[in-house]
C-alpha cells in the first residue's frame, strides 16, 4: 500500500498535494462549498449530540429525585408548592398541570375524580404537558435526520461535479496519465469521504436519542396513569 501511495505521488504534477488541506485547496468551488456545508454540518451534529445527551441525564436524574420525594408518603399540596408550582423538568410539569387541574375542579361544588368530565380535564392536561415537553426535548432531532440521509447524496454530487471538472481537464490536456487523473479524483472523493463522516454519526445518533427520547415519554406517560390513579381514589375518599 505504501508503495502504491509513493508511486501516486511521483506520478502527480510538481504542484499537486494530496494532503487533506491540499485537497480541499485544489478542489473546484463547487466541490469546496459542498465540503464546507458538509463540514458545519458534522460540526453541528456534534454540537446537538452533546446537548442531548446532557439535558437527558439532567432530566433523568431530576425525574429520579422527583419520584423519590414523590412516593415517599408526603403531601401532594407540599410537593405542588415546591416543584409542581413553577417546574423545571418535564415531570414535575406534568404533575404540576394536574395538580393545577384537580384543584380548579375542587372549587366546583360537587366535582370529584369520579366524575369522568373532571377525569378526563386532568388526563388531557397531563397528555397535553407531555406532548409539550417532549417537543422541546426533541427540538433539533429533525436535523439530524436530515443530515443521516442527505449528507451522502450532498458528498456523492461533489464527488460527481469533481469527477466531472477532472474529465474536462483530461479532455483539454488530452492526456490520461494518472497524474492528470489522480489529483482530481481524488479531490472528488474526498467530498464523499466528509459526507460519510456526517451522515454516520448523525445516524447513529439520531437512533440512540430517539430510543431514550421514547423511553423517557412513556415514562412521563406510567407516571400520568399513576398520579391520575392517585388523585382520583384521593377525591373518592374525600367524597
Amino acid at each position: 500500500m505504501d508503495r502504491a501511495v509513493d508511486a501516486v505521488n511521483l506520478a502527480a504534477p510538481a504542484g499537486s498535494d494530496l494532503s487533506i488541506l491540499g485537497l480541499f485547496l485544489q478542489a473546484d468551488i463547487v466541490v469546496k462549498i459542498v465540503m464546507i456545508a458538509l463540514l458545519f454540518a458534522s460540526v453541528w451534529v456534534w454540537a446537538i449530540v452533546f446537548e442531548k445527551v446532557t439535558s437527558l441525564r439532567r432530566v433523568e436524574r431530576a425525574a429520579d429525585g422527583f419520584e423519590d420525594r414523590f412516593w415517599s408518603g408526603g403531601s401532594l399540596d407540599e410537593l405542588f408548592e415546591e416543584e409542581g408550582a413553577k417546574p423545571e423538568h418535564p415531570m414535575a410539569a406534568v404533575f404540576g398541570s394536574a395538580m393545577n387541574e384537580w384543584r380548579r375542579s375542587l372549587r366546583v361544588a360537587g366535582a370529584d375524580m369520579s366524575r369522568s368530565g373532571v377525569r378526563d380535564r386532568v388526563e388531557r392536561a397531563m397528555a397535553v404537558t407531555i406532548q409539550r415537553e417532549m417537543e422541546r426535548m426533541e427540538k433539533w432531532m429533525i436535523f439530524l435526520a436530515s443530515v443521516g440521509s442527505t449528507a451522502p447524496f450532498i458528498g456523492l454530487f461533489g464527488t460527481v461535479w469533481g469527477i466531472m471538472h477532472s474529465f474536462s481537464a483530461i479532455a483539454a490536456m488530452h492526456n490520461t496519465n494518472l497524474a492528470v487523473v489522480a489529483p482530481g479524483i481524488a479531490e472528488a472523493l474526498f467530498a464523499t469521504a466528509i459526507g460519510l463522516v456526517a451522515a454516520i454519526p448523525a445516524v447513529l445518533a439520531y437512533n440512540k436519542l430517539s430510543t431514550d427520547l421514547a423511553r423517557f415519554a412513556a415514562r412521563l406517560e406510567g407516571f400520568g396513569t399513576e398520579f391520575g390513579a392517585i388523585l382520583s381514589r384521593q377525591s373518592e375518599e374525600r367524597a
